[in-house]
């Protein structure tokens, strides 16, 4: 990576840092049509695997573009946010993309954009936002690139999401649940119709297990275009998993073939469910659900599977791990993927909330699991104060300190868990803290273990 290059690209940043925030939304699809239309459309020159839910859908995209990597397929992957740098989100062949691709793929668009602009503001409409150009950004880096299918991951909700103006050969819905109810919805039901809106004609649709209103949801949308559906539980089902060293076996059986002893090396039993659900979206893609992944294959491609910010182990002696928990269904996975995996007796919670999330919801799900918590605010705008956490944690019953930034949480708590070996430290309630973290620990060598 030339010096000249990474200035191109962290341009192309600053430029998109500019636009409406990624968290604003409106629903208005058609203004990400507009430009793509002016570009010919260059999301329907590869196939897509179109992946929505509430949690857990970029640990299964990450596992859908691990094995159709191992297939030989050159393959495109989209996911946000970002943990370090923004062109970890458009990832070619398993890798963030040149910073030249992404510069010369911004200088293509810019004309187009800058007429689009035009047009939105001569309607007296919002000009492009930061997701809407991001989103076109990665459709035609990805046909320059070119590959030969992509694994998009739903910015939010599914009918008016930017992404949806590609057609997805296959529809992954991870599990639905109660998130963005300001935007998506107040119950399930409503939720799952704004994300079965990525459900095209004649797709093939494959889900985690889901409430049964969500399910009912599911099972219409599909109907009525045609699509077939299969859910994990009945068609196909994570049949066993037992932990292993850096990771679990796993025993699937897919839409297509029964899979036995694949070693996953993610920690977490809702991992397992997300390596269940990404095998039958392969299924699907490649033989119609009728053709089983060869062994070699399938081995190959969950062994090179890696999902960082989730269960990420970033230090020892003591132990350090991040997990984004960023809500409450994910905050409780978590907590469970603790007790499963790992054998301590008492885990120091560094904690960081973003405003617009169910702050009170994620500090209730972690606050059992912690023997100590370390409040602090993600270093973001959009952070909950460090104090308002401490409070929502201590009324729970939890020793508490404030910490006002993560450095400093850090230090405290890996201080605290180096006095005995039966103690770990987790850093978890942001995905924006789940990134600082990981730069933190390589930056100080969390691995080389705590040396005060």
């Amino acid at each position: 990576m030339s010096d000249r290059e990474q200035v191109r690209a962290d341009a192309v940043y600053a430029a998109l840092l500019q636009r409406q925030g990624e968290r604003w939304v409106q629903p208005r699809v058609e203004r990400t049509r507009r430009v793509l239309e002016l570009l010919d459309d260059p999301q329907r020159t590869y196939r897509v695997v179109h992946v929505t839910g509430t949690n857990g859908k970029t640990s299964t995209s990450r596992i859908i573009e691990s094995l159709l990597r191992a297939h030989g397929l050159r393959t495109g992957l989209f996911t946000s946010p970002h943990l370090e740098r923004f062109t970890e989100r458009i990832m070619v062949d398993g890798e963030p993309i040149a910073d030249a691709a992404i510069a010369d793929a911004w200088d293509e668009i810019a004309p187009f954009v800058d007429l689009v602009d035009a047009e939105l503001t001569a309607a007296d409409d919002a000009p492009l936002t930061f997701f809407e150009l991001l989103t076109v950004l990665a459709f035609v880096a990805f046909a320059d690139a070119p590959i030969d299918v992509l694994v998009l991951e739903v910015g939010m909700g599914g009918s008016w999401d930017s992404t949806n103006t590609a057609d997805g050969d296959v529809a992954v819905f991870a599990p639905i649940a109660l998130d963005h109810a300001d935007r998506l919805g107040d119950t399930i039901a409503e939720i799952a119709t704004v994300k079965a809106g990525i459900i095209k004609n004649g797709a093939a649709v494959v889900s985690a297990r889901q409430d049964a209103s969500a399910e009912g949801v599911l099972r219409r949308a599909a109907e009525s275009r045609g699509a077939t559906i299969a859910f994990e539980g009945g068609e196909f089902a994570l049949a066993e998993q037992r932990l292993a060293v850096g990771g679990q076996q796993i025993t699937v059986r897919g839409l297509a073939g029964v899979y036995e002893q694949e070693y996953l090396p993610l920690y977490g039993a809702h991992q397992g469910f997300n390596a269940a659900l990404a095998i039958a979206a392969v299924e699907s893609l490649i033989g119609g659900g009728t053709q089983p992944i060869v062994g070699d294959v399938l081995a190959d491609g969950l062994g090179a599977v890696t999902s960082p910010g989730r269960l990420q182990l970033v230090g020892a002696s003591p132990t350090v791990v991040v997990d984004a928990a960023h809500n409450p269904h994910g905050a409780r996975a978590l907590v469970a993927a603790l007790s499963e995996a790992f054998d301590f007796d008492e885990w120091g919670m560094v904690l960081g909330v973003l405003a617009d999330k169910d702050v009170d919801g994620i500090v209730a799900e972690l606050a059992p699991a912690a023997a100590h918590v370390f409040a602090t605010a993600p270093d973001s705008e959009r952070a909950t104060d460090a104090d308002a956490v401490a409070d929502l944690a201590e009324a729970r019953g939890v020793a508490v300190t404030v910490h006002h930034d993560l450095a400093g949480a850090a230090e405290a708590a890996r201080e605290w868990a180096a006095q005995s070996d039966r103690r770990a430290v987790v850093i978890a309630g942001s995905v924006v803290l789940a990134g600082e973290a990981i730069v933190l620990s390589n930056a100080e060598d969390w691995k080389a273990g705590w040396d005060r």
